[in-house]
């Protein structure tokens, strides 16, 4: 221990050694620390659901490695050495028997994980992606609990001229109290009621200054752009918020059912874009890379640490669904091969599982390299 203990110092000591020495390195730390920090807490939280599930299904692991490349520190705690490896870009936990080739000792076959049972191996690989939603939750629990909820106003930003809401007097700076008989706080009300009442002339109360005004407004159907930039057809009256909001302090119940709540809409939303993307009504540009990732952490980063969380939050659903895609390499991949042998009853050849990865692997590197083009193109445009 003591021994570990001195080699963290002396890796910290030549970063303070570099910093003090060269004024532009902190500038670089600032960028693209808040990046190693997220991306090292996602990595984390994969890594310890595939070993979790590993360790309860009585299978050996060898090492849990937070980086690749060489060791730098670690400590081996019974059969496991826990480990920092040299590049923090990424991170492995190496069970016995994980790999398409490794050769099993007779008296390890009880701990190894190719000689599982299929669904015991499945679970193994899907509490990876699995965590990375569990640790959004828990963000976002955290968040709720301690900065509070953010809810909108309902004041009115923009009134659209010639829509219903203009017509029926309302402008800038108004605040609407109540609409068909409903009391509103804030807009999130809104929509509701408005898609309730399409064609009708409902009652609508609004305050201006220091007084209340009466008036009756009539939803109409309106060709809008959706968040996706697709024309589609809502029940509109013609305002847009304020944008000010108020911040609800919330207790442990309501803070982890806004959690689960905001995990599944963060769910939905990710998963829609991603079949968005595929019909090619999300342009593919809007993707991003590791550098324009960094660049968002850096800017998050700046904003505080309640957003800088938030932002992990978004980015650890993201990667929760791409590693569940059926992409060879990925664990969704694994997951494919593993119900193949469940229903045939006999896995897949080695030959064709290694032509399988060979072929995920090549469709990661053109999908590294359009992120990357995208990413350099934000960067000089």
């Amino acid at each position: 221990m003591e021994m570990i203990l001195l080699q963290i110092q002396s890796i910290i000591t030549v970063f303070a050694a570099t910093a003090e020495s060269q004024p532009w390195f902190y500038g670089v730390l600032f960028k693209v620390g808040p990046f190693i920090i997220v991306l090292g807490l996602l990595i984390f939280f994969h890594e310890m659901g595939h070993f979790l599930a590993a360790k309860f299904f009585g299978v050996k692991v060898e090492r849990f490695s937070f980086g690749l490349g060489p060791r730098l520190v670690g400590l081996k705690v019974g059969e496991t050495d826990y480990r920092i490896s040299a590049f923090p870009l990424g991170g492995y936990v190496k069970m016995v028997g994980e790999g398409l080739d490794d050769e099993v000792l007779e008296e390890e076959k009880e701990r190894s994980f190719s000689f599982k049972a299929v669904w015991k191996r499945m679970l193994i690989v899907v509490c990876g992606p699995l965590f990375y939603f569990f640790f959004a939750l828990g963000v976002f629990f955290l968040v709720f609990l301690l900065v509070g909820q953010v809810i909108l106003t309902s004041e009115v930003g923009e009134v659209k001229p010639d829509y219903p809401a203009y017509k029926a007097g309302l402008r800038s700076g108004d605040k609407i109290i109540s609409m068909a008989g409903r009391p509103i706080t804030t807009w999130k009300e809104l929509p509701d009621v408005v898609r309730k009442n399409a064609g009708k002339a409902i009652p609508l109360i609004f305050v201006r200054g220091d007084r209340q005004y009466k008036t009756e407004v009539t939803p109409i159907s309106s060709t809008v752009k959706n968040l996706f930039g697709e024309d589609v057809q809502e029940t509109v009256i013609g305002v847009s918020p304020s944008g000010k909001y108020i911040t609800k302090d919330l207790g442990l119940g309501e803070a982890f059912q806004g959690g689960v709540v905001q995990t599944y809409e963060v769910t939905k939303l990710t998963v829609v874009s991603l079949v968005k993307l595929v019909e090619r009504k999300v342009p593919l540009e809007t993707l991003g890379g590791p550098i324009f990732i960094a660049q968002l952490a850096g800017q998050q980063a700046q904003e505080g640490w309640a957003n800088l969380l938030l932002f992990t939050a978004l980015l650890s659903v993201n990667l929760g669904i791409l590693n569940l895609l059926p992409i060879p390499i990925l664990d969704g991949g694994h997951l494919v091969f593993f119900a193949i042998e469940w229903i045939s009853g006999k896995p897949l050849s080695l030959k064709k599982r290694e032509i399988a990865q060979q072929v995920g692997m090549f469709i990661l590197i053109l999908l590294m390299v359009f992120v990357f083009y995208n990413d350099i193109l934000r960067i000089i445009q």
